[in-house]
């Protein structure tokens, strides 16, 4: 296999909100915040009108990019043997991902994310991980990942405990790691443990620059270049309006954004931006020709509602 995802299994249910729904309720737009308490989770649902539930996640949203790019991409998350879980696989089999987790009934359901929209096609995201953020190693199949040429992890994975040993089981095991950042709370949560993971562990590094530059507490783009020569690896940072930049060593190659796109909403630009430049990596485009794959993938899914094409 090329490529195989390790992420949290989690049903996307999107809803369309205002402004004051988003301060109402103290949420902080466009970032992801956890909720533990399922009640108080489905208390934000009471007045929502759902417009669309979808199989979500991050690195599983990559991963059916790549899928419908026509690699042979596979998947591991934990879910539950309920409604929602039971979508989550029939999703994933639609997209032809090969699915290497058997469900059963858990104590907590399977994990959902609560997308809001605002009128400025902001996404502000609201998960409550249910049984996905219970990974533990022993969900983690050995082989399914010593067959495939690249593994890619979530930084939204990574938590003390069971989960991190599972990603340390992934990682010790894989053949070439990739692993995203996630998302800016998820770095401040972990820094030094990601830190660590970016400098020892892992091949190729995907981050926005506020997630890159809060990791290395840089104070301009230029220290984020500096430090992404030295590590040797490649890191790949996309820069909202100034597009893309992938490091590798010396090498700093550059993309931009494409113009003139009616965009919709943000949601899985930075998971699709990540199935495009992997799709390239693994069929050994060139990094240029990799970074204009991603930008062409993360444009076409900022035109239409949700994270999957």
């Amino acid at each position: 296999m090329k490529i195989l995802g390790i992420g949290n299994a989690i049903v996307d249910v999107i809803c369309k909100v205002d402004d004051n729904f988003i301060i109402k309720n103290n949420l902080t737009k466009s970032t992801m915040k956890l909720f533990f308490d399922e009640n108080e989770f489905k208390n934000l649902l009471t007045d929502l009108k759902i417009e669309k539930t979808i199989s979500g996640g991050s690195v599983a949203n990559s991963i059916v990019g790549l899928s419908q790019l026509g690699d042979k991409a596979g998947f591991i998350g934990k879910i539950s043997d309920d409604e929602f879980g039971t979508k989550y696989e029939e999703g994933l089999k639609k997209e032809s991902v090969e699915y290497f987790y058997t469900k059963k009934r858990e104590e907590l359901p399977t994990g959902t994310c609560l997308i809001l929209i605002t009128p400025d096609s902001e996404r502000t995201m609201c998960t409550f991980l249910g049984t996905a953020g219970k990974i533990n190693e022993d969900d983690v199949s050995c082989d399914a990942i010593e067959n495939s040429e690249l593994i890619f992890l979530e930084g939204y994975l990574w938590d003390e405990g069971e989960p991190k040993k599972a990603f340390n089981k992934a990682i010790n095991n894989a053949n070439k790691v990739a692993m995203s950042l996630s998302d800016l709370f998820c770095v401040d949560r972990h820094k030094p443990h990601f830190l660590n993971l970016v400098k020892n562990k892992l091949d190729i590094i995907f981050a926005n620059e506020q997630e890159i530059t809060s990791l290395i507490e840089a104070k301009d783009f230029n220290e984020v270049i500096n430090f992404s020569k030295q590590l040797k690896k490649l890191i790949v940072v996309t820069r909202g309006e100034k597009g893309a930049v992938a490091i590798q060593g010396e090498e700093i190659i550059e993309t931009g954004i494409k113009q003139n796109l009616k965009i919709l909403d943000l949601t899985g630009a930075g998971d699709l931006f990540a199935a495009g430049f992997l799709h390239g990596y693994i069929n050994k485009l060139s990094i240029k020709e990799s970074l204009e794959k991603g930008t062409e993938m993360s444009s076409k899914i900022i035109q239409q509602i949700g994270a999957r094409l």
